[in-house]
């Protein structure tokens, strides 16, 4: 049987726009969880492995939601440490963490509306595709999903370009989904007030919420 690929949530950046009082934006409340813990139920309740590349700030939030095992602790940014830093490095710490998966999906775990049923769609399309994406309404959003024959090529990735190389020289599946949380992420203050009446709500509505992730 096939591996099936694995979703590697994001969450080791220093969030430097979030201008909110209480810590980290990954660590506020969104209803009976955090942000970074809505992500991770949506992303456990796909059935697909999940990985979380974390801070050491970050880590006993992400043990909440995953088992131990599955959290992958990094220097904090602005830690000193002489270790790299930034997307690509997450990412290829996530990669290497689950290097006999079947492929793999990025997810900022900052992006906690992204629907299960949409990362089991991006997922199924790396069957006939080496790089696919949700995208909702034709705007291009979360999670982007890679091929395991890619492998040698995301682990080795540095720096906060993350994977957009790899875009450019492959084809990629564009998943249409019913899904307005693939489009949005929380950078500020006021992205989480209109993320947390979204959710209260249980609505989901890209033009009249966050703005949409680029």
């Amino acid at each position: 049987m096939q591996a099936r690929p694995a979703v590697i949530v994001l969450a080791a950046g220093a969030g430097a726009r979030f201008d909110g009082a209480g810590g980290h934006k990954l660590a506020q409340e969104l209803l009976d969880a955090s942000v970074l813990g809505t992500t991770l139920r949506h992303a456990v309740a796909s059935h697909l492995p999940v990985v979380v590349v974390t801070t050491p700030a970050l880590a006993d939030l992400a043990c909440r939601h995953v088992a131990s095992r599955d959290v992958v602790v990094l220097p904090a940014v602005d830690s000193g440490s002489a270790e790299p830093v930034g997307m690509g490095y997450s990412i290829a710490a996530g990669v290497a963490a689950r290097a006999h998966a079947g492929g793999w999906l990025i997810l900022p775990g900052d992006m906690p509306l992204v629907q299960p049923s949409t990362l089991i769609k991006v997922a199924a399309a790396l069957v006939d595709h080496p790089v696919a994406h949700a995208q909702h309404r034709g705007r291009r959003g979360h999670p982007v999903g890679f091929a395991a024959e890619l492998y040698s090529e995301l682990v080795v990735l540095s720096g906060d370009d993350g994977a957009r190389r790899l875009l450019s020289r492959y084809p990629v599946a564009q998943v249409e989904v019913d899904d307005p949380g693939v489009l949005l992420d929380v950078d500020t203050e006021a992205d989480l007030e209109r993320l947390r009446a979204v959710a209260a709500e249980g609505q989901q509505d890209p033009e009249a919420t966050l703005s949409p992730r680029n």
